[in-house]
């Protein structure tokens, strides 16, 4: 584990992964667990500080989440936000009322106290974003009010190293927020900042090999940058005690299969199985029009080769495999954890729990942005670490309808297209995903002097940090433009091109 953490007690705020975001882009470790974890999960972590996030409830209703009675014990730094707050003010003996005005929004908070290390070196009148409908209405004994905003008395609170804050530092909003997060960390709970890319890969790459001894691993590739960086991680732990299966599907884009083995084969020596199943997937996908189905149907048959090819390497125990922290969070979270089942990762197609390995999952606890500094510092190339993220099932959900040769030429065609333009207008870094869909919608047009009834790509281009929410691409007129010229002259059976304009939510980003 790294030397010095942060741990974030996650009551059901909707911005608890942006606390966790905020305070690592200070390279300070920190992990979000459920507000009622038990002690021995929270020393796990041995952290330096405790940070209460925000939630739905009321501190004074009966029921309520409340923080467990080892936080205050422990005598490390708290920092309690929004409903953080009001539950230390509550089980500390102030008092936690209706608010007579709510405050949504921006708010100005007047810092009473700049000395304070919380916010030390911060303006004296700071915007923050608030989001609350009650208030801190008497404070526990010997607690001091560090600021105030004109709805809200007590806008911040200390006692020691007992913080509280009505506001959310989290969000872009506050614009001082991420300065508040950092004195919390350094100047309050005095982490250096010690977690880095190389630091990341150091740890992992011992952990690993305590791990793995000298038993085999397998890893499913898919060229995506996270079964990438696993890859990597792994052979520099192991070497060629690893065996990557690259399963190629027939549903990836133009000439990627080529570049995944020049890459990892040619270029870095990785051991790498090229299983060429693109026959077998079309075969499973004849017929299928429901997207479900589809997904099932590649799923499965991917579970098929790839057992079929770790079985040809003799005895195997261990997989790897690209699990990210967004995953874990999400099958973990306050409102799912009945279900508390932690999702299989699209990268090795949903395997079945009784494969005979044991998983490794060395980015477990990372976001996609850290994945791409982890795969940066690995040496991966550019264009693998910023490769958009790409469906496990393929172009098969691009394709709406029934998947065939034909209609996979076309899209692929489409799809270059739209990726060369975006790349060319500098924008590929910008844009979180871009690509093609081919619709089995028919229209009619009009090709030099002739009329045509022919095919529609819809153009899909969304911005987006995580891709759990996501904003359409404002693209420029002129991108639009020619992406809509070059696909109708350059791919045939293509008459019409539309831009998807649909946010998620309320829509995803695949349209399957």
């Amino acid at each position: 584990m790294p030397t010095e953490a942060i741990v974030v007690l996650d009551f059901g705020s909707q911005y608890s992964q942006l606390i966790v975001r905020r305070v690592r882009e200070w390279h300070v470790y920190c992990e979000l667990l459920p507000y009622d974890s038990p002690q021995e999960e929270f020393q796990r972590l041995s952290p330096k500080g405790i940070i209460l996030s925000g939630g739905p409830a009321s501190a004074y209703e009966p029921g309520a989440p409340q923080v467990p009675e080892y936080v205050f014990r422990c005598r490390l730094p708290v920092l309690g936000i929004c409903y953080g707050m009001q539950l230390m003010a509550q089980q500390l003996g102030g008092q936690v009322m209706p608010s007579g005005k709510r405050e949504y929004g921006l708010a100005l908070a007047e810092i009473k106290d700049p000395s304070s290390p919380l916010f030390q070196g911060l303006p004296f009148l700071m915007p923050v974003w608030m989001s609350h409908g009650d208030q801190v209405t008497r404070l526990p004994a010997g607690f001091v009010v560090l600021a105030k905003t004109e709805n809200t008395p007590v806008a911040a609170m200390a006692r020691g190293d007992l913080y509280g804050i009505q506001f959310h530092p989290e969000v872009a909003h506050t614009p001082y927020g991420k300065y508040v997060l950092r004195n919390f960390a350094y100047d309050v709970c005095g982490c250096r900042g010690t977690w880095t890319a190389g630091s990341f890969i150091q740890e992992s790459v011992q952990r690993i090999r305590q791990q793995v001894g000298q038993g085999k691993v397998i890893c499913a590739l898919s060229g995506g940058v996270d079964s990438s960086v696993v890859a990597l991680l792994l052979h520099r732990a192991v070497g060629d005690q690893l065996t990557c299966i690259f399963v190629d599907n027939g549903l990836l884009r133009g000439g990627e299969a080529q570049a995944i083995v020049k890459a990892f084969r040619d270029n870095f020596r990785v051991n790498l199985v090229h299983a060429e199943a693109s026959g077998r997937f079309l075969q499973r996908l004849n017929g299928i029009t429901d997207p479900e189905a589809k997904r099932l149907a590649v799923g499965d048959e991917f579970i098929r080769v790839f057992k079929e090819e770790a079985d040809k390497l003799g005895h195997v125990e261990f997989l790897a495999q690209g699990t990210l922290y967004p995953d874990v969070i999400e099958s973990t979270a306050p409102e799912r954890r009945s279900a508390a089942r932690i999702k299989a990762h699209h990268n090795v197609g949903g395997l079945p729990a009784d494969l005979p390995f044991t998983l490794i999952e060395p980015l477990r606890y990372l976001f996609k942005d850290e994945v791409r500094a982890v795969g940066k510092e690995l040496g991966l190339p550019e264009d693998l670490v910023y490769r958009q993220p790409f469906p496990g099932p393929g172009l098969a959900v691009r394709v709406l309808g029934e998947v065939t040769p034909g209609k996979l030429e076309t899209l692929r065609a489409a799809d270059a297209i739209v990726r060369e333009e975006v790349q060319k207008a500098g924008l590929e870094r910008e844009v979180w995903q871009a690509f093609a869909v081919l619709l089995p919608v028919q229209s009619v047009g009009v090709m030099g002097d002739g009329r045509t009834y022919a095919h529609t790509i819809a153009v899909r281009a969304v911005t987006s940090e995580d891709g759990m929410t996501a904003d359409w691409a404002d693209l420029p007129r002129e991108v639009l433009a020619a992406i809509s010229n070059r696909i109708v002259n350059e791919v045939s059976g293509i008459n019409r091109v539309v831009y998807d304009i649909t946010s998620k939510p309320p829509g995803t980003i695949e349209w399957e």
